[in-house]
């Protein structure tokens, strides 16, 4: 009898550990929860710590070149909460290879920024969320990033005199990367051959007939003239009476003659700062007032600014504002074009350059020179 219930125990015991053993998972299930698991480390990563950028324009050339592939730092400048959690992860603001947005806004949370462990400062490279790009109703955390370097810090007055900028009326020191735009005539309608250019480091090059309008700097442009073929080299300036569109510059409004070399006097807000709003300067703060402030009941008619239908004269700052600059001075769409960049389409400080890859067919595919060096 107890040998029969022992053994009855057994089997039963047996088969309740036959019955509870989970079912050994297959491969592709196994595949499946490695790749979620690491996009999900891979988006944590990403949001709080840093994030992977690539150089797509020569905007910032010769300090940061096309191809230059770079970690973004969100330590530095404190990370933002997502306002977008509806978004196909490690995407940017369009999926891969279309024109189709990579997110929703059914939701959108308010932004919060956590604790930084600096300030932005002058010169930084700062990557932010273009203010006027792609479109106005894309949330803060789904605008194009672009990456340029902080010219004019808060509260601070800015003007630029023939391309010479100047913070407080003081001259500041030019990156050492800075380049503006030349032309260049030859002798005898000559044409000059991509390697002179490319001997010379010179790789933004536009041809019109026997003319060449180079983006480069002083040394490269008096060794360019040394050439016994070149008539001329003259630099680019586009003076305040200047017609020439290229070098049209914000606010784009009756009274103000400024270009992108030679502008302002421009004041830079400041969390907190009270401004007098009037005829003269409602053009260069409504933007700002209207699409970064997030206010309600501000609205525009016939130049003036209305709070609830009543004119709005004077306005105080709820967040900080940045003047951004390329170094490629005449190829970069900057402050100088659209406006202040506000303190929340911040998104971190570029660190280093983990890897440069050559878009150009001329010399190394890899500028091995390049890897991990820090980006000044």
């Amino acid at each position: 009898m107890t040998q029969k219930f022992a053994a009855s125990h057994h089997a039963a015991t047996a088969q309740g550990q036959k019955e509870t053993k989970k079912p050994k998972k297959s491969a592709a299930r196994e595949w499946l929860d490695a790749i979620v698991f690491a996009v999900v480390v891979a988006t944590i990563f990403r949001w709080l710590l840093v994030e992977p950028f690539t150089i797509p324009t020569p905007s910032m050339e010769k300090s940061l070149l096309v191809g230059d592939y770079l970690f973004v730092s969100k330590l530095h400048y404190g990370a933002r909460t997502p306002m977008t959690p509806l978004q196909i992860p490690l995407a940017a603001n369009k999926i891969w290879g279309t024109n189709i947005p990579s997110f929703v806004d059914w939701i959108r949370l308010p932004q919060y920024r956590l604790p930084a462990i600096s300030e932005v400062k002058r010169n930084d490279a700062v990557v932010f969320n273009c203010p006027v790009d792609p479109a106005p109703d894309y949330p803060v955390d789904m605008k194009t990033h672009y990456i340029k370097r902080c010219i004019g810090m808060p509260g601070e007055t800015l003007e630029i005199k023939d391309q010479q900028v100047y913070i407080n009326g003081k001259p500041i020191e030019n990156p050492a990367g800075i380049q503006q735009s030349y032309v260049v005539e030859t002798k005898q309608n000559q044409m000059v051959r991509n390697r002179v250019f490319t001997e010379l480091g010179i790789t933004d090059v536009e041809q019109f007939g026997n003319s060449y309008l180079i983006h480069t700097n002083d040394a490269r442009a008096a060794q360019l003239r040394k050439a016994d073929f070149i008539a001329s080299v003259t630099k680019e300036i586009f003076r305040r009476e200047s017609s020439d569109p290229r070098g049209r510059s914000f606010p784009y409004a009756s009274g103000f003659d400024w270009t992108i070399d030679n502008f302002g006097p421009l004041h830079i807000p400041k969390a907190g700062e009270t401004i007098e709003l009037n005829a003269q300067n409602i053009a260069l703060y409504k933007q700002a007032i209207l699409y970064y402030e997030h206010n309600k009941g501000i609205t525009e008619a016939n130049g003036q600014l209305l709070q609830d239908g009543k004119p709005l004269t004077s306005y105080t700052f709820k967040q900080n504002y940045y003047f951004m600059m390329g170094d490629n001075r005449h190829n970069s769409a900057d402050s100088r074009i659209w406006g202040f960049v506000p303190e929340d389409h911040i998104l971190g400080k570029a660190l280093f350059i983990w890897m440069s890859i050559n878009p150009h067919p001329e010399g190394s595919k890899i500028r091995w020179e390049r890897i991990f060096s820090k980006i000044d």
